[in-house]
C-alpha cells in the first residue's frame, strides 16, 4: 500500500502515477505514487482536476470553487482507478471526494446499479445520497437510491426494479436486499465504505465481508475512516492489496472557524441559563444536544413555551416526522432542534451557526461530531457547552483530546437580556411604521386621541402592552432559588432484561451492542445497565418501558451478520424488569458457559466467513 499524507497548512505533493489495469493478478502493486517537493505555490481548483463539466457546473451551482486536501488528493486516484483508503475525520469534505469522481466515471445506460455506498447509519446514508443527487443536478437520468432500516421495502424494491445507478444503504438492509434477491450487485464497478470504522465499532463487520464477497473482483473500491485500526487494515489487504493511503491532517479534531466556549452552571440553572442565552446570541439556526430522548422532549417544549421556535428529534421519532422536521430547519421555519448524539448523525444544515451542549459528552468524539454541525461550508460558527461543578473534569478531557482551550463565558446578566430585548424591540417599532397598513393605524391613534382626550404618549404605551400579549418586556431578577435536592435519575429508573441473538460465538463484545442499540434504535448509551454475553445469546439491561416503536426500528438491526431479535427475557433473575439501573459502563459479569450432557466442552461451530 502507497501512502500518501497531507499537511495541516494544505500543502500538497507532486505526483507521478502509473496504472494497468488488467486482470486482478496484474492490478497488484502496479500502482505507484511517489512524493516528490511539496507545492505550496499553487492551490488547484475543481476545474484542474479532470472532473465531468456537467459536474463542474453543479459545484459552482452550491458555491464550491476550491477542493479540501482530501478531495485534491483523493479524486484523481480514484479517476485514474486507483484503489484508495482515505483517512480523514468528519468534516473534511469527503463525501465529495469520492462522489464526485465516481459520478464523472457512471455509465448512464447502464441500469444495474454500478455504485454501492455502505454507511454505518441511516443518518449518513441519507446525507451521501442527498450529496449525489445534489452534484449531480445537471446529469439527466441519473437515479440515487439510499437503502436504510425504518423506511417500508416498498419503496427501495419499486426504485430497484426500475434502475438505479447508485445504491447508498446501511449493511444490514444491503444484506436483507440480498438475502432477498432484490439487489444485483453483478455489474457494480464501485463500492466505497464510509466510515469504515464506526461501521466496525458497530458490529458490521462480518456484514460488510459478506457483501464485499458479492461484488465483482474487478471494482474500484474506496474506503473512508478516521483511524485504521487492523481490523480495516486487514480488510484492506484482503480486498485491495495495491490500494493508495491518503492521510489527511487538516482537521482532525474540531474546526478552526468554530469559536469554542463553556459556561460553568449548577444544573437546576441550565433551562435559565440557555434562555438568556438564546435571546442574547445572534444566532440564524441552532442545534441544541441533550443527553436523552426525553429531555429532548422536554427541552423543545419548554423553549416553545417561552416563545421560541423549537422542535426534537430523536430515536422514537418516526423518519418522515425527521425528514420534515429537518426541512424546516433548512428553509428557516424552524430556528431550534433540539436532538440526541444518534439523531443528529449525519446532519448537514448550512444555516446552522450555534451548537449547545446541554448536556455535556462524557468523550470527545461525539464532542468533535456536535461540533462538526457548525461552521460548515466556509462558514463561521460558535459552539457554547454547558459544564456543571462535577463536569470539569470532563470539560478539561474533552480539551486535552481535541487540542484546543475551550474559552470560559460568562452568564448573560439581566441587563443584557433587558438592553438586547429593548432593541429588538425598537426594530419593530420601525419595522411596523414602513408596513402598509401603518398609514390606517395612525388615523386611528389620532380618533382615539381627540375623542378621548388621551396624549399620543399613553396610547402608544398602551399598544406596546397590547403587543406584548401580556408578556413582560423587561426580564426581572429572580430571587435565588432553594438548593434542589440530590437525586439520581438512572437509579430512579425501572430497568428490564432483554435478550438478543447473537452470543460468544458470534464474537460479540459489549461495545458492538451498545453502538447497534444506540444508533439503529435510538438508544442513549446511559439507558444501558447491566449486559452478559452468553455462547449463543446475550442478555442486557435497558428500560422497563421500551417503545413499540424502538422494537420496529431494531427488527432488522444485525450484529456480527446476524439479527438481533430484541425480545424480554428474565435471564438476570428474580425481580428482571423491577430493579433499579446501574450507572453505564459496570463491567459485566462473566456467565459460565454451560457443558453438554457427556462432559466434553465443545467448540462453536463457524460458518468460513465468519472467521
Amino acid at each position: 500500500m502507497s501512502v500518501v499524507r497531507t499537511g495541516a497548512d494544505g500543502a500538497t505533493a507532486t505526483r507521478s502515477m502509473s496504472r494497468h489495469r488488467g486482470n486482478r493478478g496484474e492490478a497488484a502493486n502496479a500502482f505507484h505514487y511517489d512524493l516528490l517537493v511539496p507545492d505550496t505555490e499553487t492551490t488547484p481548483t475543481f476545474d484542474d482536476l479532470g472532473l465531468d463539466g456537467r459536474i463542474i457546473k453543479a459545484l459552482r451551482d452550491v458555491g464550491y470553487e476550491t477542493p479540501s486536501n482530501i478531495q485534491a488528493e483523493t479524486i484523481p486516484l480514484l479517476l485514474a482507478g486507483a484503489h484508495v483508503v482515505g483517512l480523514a475525520q468528519t468534516g473534511t469534505g469527503k463525501t465529495a471526494a469520492f462522489a464526485l469522481p465516481i459520478l464523472s466515471r457512471i455509465d448512464l445506460t447502464q441500469k444495474a446499479p454500478q455504485v454501492l455506498v455502505l454507511a454505518p447509519t441511516r443518518e449518513l446514508a441519507l446525507q451521501v445520497s442527498e450529496a449525489f443527487e445534489r452534484y449531480a443536478a445537471h446529469i439527466k437520468g441519473l437515479h440515487v437510491l439510499p437503502v436504510y432500516g425504518g423506511q417500508g421495502y416498498g419503496v427501495q424494491l419499486s426504485a430497484l426494479r426500475r434502475g438505479v445507478h447508485v445504491v447508498v444503504g446501511t449493511p444490514g438492509r444491503v444484506m436483507d436486499h440480498l438475502e432477498k434477491g432484490t439487489l444485483d450487485l453483478s455489474q457494480l464497478r464501485f463500492v466505497v465504505l464510509d466510515e469504515a470504522d464506526e461501521m466496525l465499532n458497530m458490529g458490521f463487520a462480518e456484514d460488510v465481508e459478506q457483501i464485499l464477497a458479492d461484488t465483482p473482483d474487478d471494482k474500484q473500491l474506496a474506503l473512508f475512516s478516521a483511524t485504521m485500526p487492523a481490523q480495516i487494515r486487514r480488510m484492506v489487504t484482503k480486498h485491495a492489496p495495491d490500494a493508495v493511503e491518503v492521510s489527511v491532517k487538516g482537521r482532525t479534531t474540531t474546526a478552526a472557524n468554530v469559536r469554542q466556549r463553556y459556561l460553568k452552571v449548577a444544573h437546576a440553572q441550565k433551562l435559565e441559563a440557555l434562555t438568556r442565552i438564546l435571546e442574547v446570541e445572534n444566532f440564524d439556526g441552532l442545534i441544541l444536544f441533550a443527553r436523552t430522548k426525553q429531555a429532548t422532549e422536554e427541552l423543545a417544549e419548554r423553549l416553545r413555551a417561552r416563545g421560541f421556535s423549537a422542535a426534537a428529534i430523536n430515536g422514537d421519532i418516526a423518519q418522515a416526522q425527521r425528514e420534515r422536521t429537518i426541512n424546516q430547519l433548512r428553509s428557516g421555519k424552524l430556528d431550534i432542534l433540539v436532538a440526541t448524539d444518534v439523531a443528529a448523525r449525519g446532519l448537514d444544515v448550512e444555516r446552522i451557526s450555534h451548537v449547545v451542549n446541554y448536556d455535556l459528552p462524557t468523550d470527545s468524539e461525539p464532542y468533535v461530531h456536535r461540533i462538526g454541525r457548525t461552521g460548515r461550508a466556509g462558514r463561521s460558527g460558535d459552539a457554547i457547552s454547558f459544564v456543571t461543578p462535577r463536569e470539569s473534569h470532563l470539560r478539561r478531557a474533552i480539551e486535552r483530546s481535541v487540542g484546543v482551550k475551550l474559552d470560559e463565558m460568562s452568564l448573560p446578566t439581566v441587563e443584557d437580556v433587558n438592553a438586547q430585548r429593548i432593541e429588538k424591540f425598537t426594530a419593530a417599532i420601525s419595522n411596523a411604521m414602513e408596513d402598509a397598513q401603518f398609514a390606517n393605524f395612525r388615523d386611528l391613534v389620532q380618533d382615539y386621541e381627540r375623542g378621548h382626550d388621551v396624549p399620543a404618549l399613553d396610547i402608544a404605551a398602551a399598544l406596546a402592552v397590547l403587543a406584548q400579549d401580556g408578556q413582560p418586556l423587561l426580564l426581572e431578577e429572580a430571587p435565588e432559588p432553594p438548593r434542589p435536592e440530590r437525586h439520581r435519575p438512572r437509579e430512579q429508573q425501572r430497568m428490564a432484561t432483554y435478550r438478543i441473538a447473537v452470543g460468544k460465538r458470534h464474537h460479540v463484545e459489549p461495545r458492538m451492542i451498545v453502538g447497534a442499540l444506540a444508533n439503529e434504535g435510538g438508544l442513549a448509551r446511559s439507558d444501558f445497565g447491566r449486559i452478559d454475553i452468553r455462547p449463543t445469546h446475550s442478555l442486557v439491561e435497558l428500560p422497563a418501558e421500551l417503545p413499540a416503536a424502538t422494537f420496529e426500528r431494531l427488527a432488522d438491526t444485525r450484529i456480527s451478520g446476524m439479527l438481533i431479535d430484541l425480545r424480554p427475557d428474565r435471564g438476570f433473575g428474580p425481580g428482571a424488569g423491577t430493579r433499579r439501573g446501574r450507572p453505564a459502563g459496570d463491567r459485566p459479569e462473566r456467565a459460565r458457559t454451560a457443558r453438554p450432557a457427556d462432559g466434553r466442552a465443545r467448540k462453536p461451530r463457524h460458518k468460513k466467513h465468519d472467521r
